[in-house]
């Protein structure tokens, strides 16, 4: 009987109990990144001999200098209970080829993105596979400068002087 009253006396007391609403906090922002795709044929450049090809971010995507971007190459596209399934590949990627290696490399402003196939043999014969109706996927990651750029994490030791409590294995 005690544990009936006193159940009902915590349910009553949990459910009851109701204060004023609190004030109305700030907007939050958005740190939700941002994803978009692009389909693409390289560009040769005998000069360099590289292939390339550069990528508008498009207008409705805010890019700030402290973002970071991360391209990824679709690899596969397979078939799944009726639908498909995409397999994509972080850029950098290599390939192994009979006449040697090539690089899928890039760089990016806050504006565009520069997409490289790099290699250490001649690519002016590159098969198209690689270089023509490639599609990439881009994810805007949003991130901030740090505030104090002379941290030092190297080592344990570095972790430690932050008063960080971590537990040694």
């Amino acid at each position: 009987m005690r544990k009936i009253i006193l159940s009902i006396f915590i349910l009553t007391t949990l459910v009851a109990c109701r204060g004023p609403r609190g004030h109305k906090g700030d907007p939050g922002i958005n740190l939700l990144g941002q994803t978009f795709e692009a389909q693409v044929n390289f560009g040769y450049e005998s000069q360099a001999n590289m292939f390339s090809t550069v990528v508008d971010i498009p207008n409705g995507i805010e890019v700030y200098d402290s973002d970071a971007i991360l391209v990824y190459r679709l690899e596969t596209v397979s078939a799944n209970d009726g639908g498909q399934i995409d397999t994509y590949s972080l850029i950098p990627q290599e390939f192994y080829l009979p006449e040697g290696t090539i690089s899928y490399v890039y760089n990016h402003t806050a504006n565009d993105v520069e997409l490289l196939i790099d290699g250490d043999f001649n690519l002016s014969n590159l098969n198209p596979i690689f270089t023509d109706n490639q599609i990439f996927r881009f994810v805007v990651l949003p991130s901030d400068w740090a505030n104090d750029a002379d941290i030092h994490i190297d080592t344990y030791d570095d972790l430690q002087s932050y008063g960080l409590d971590l537990e040694e294995f």
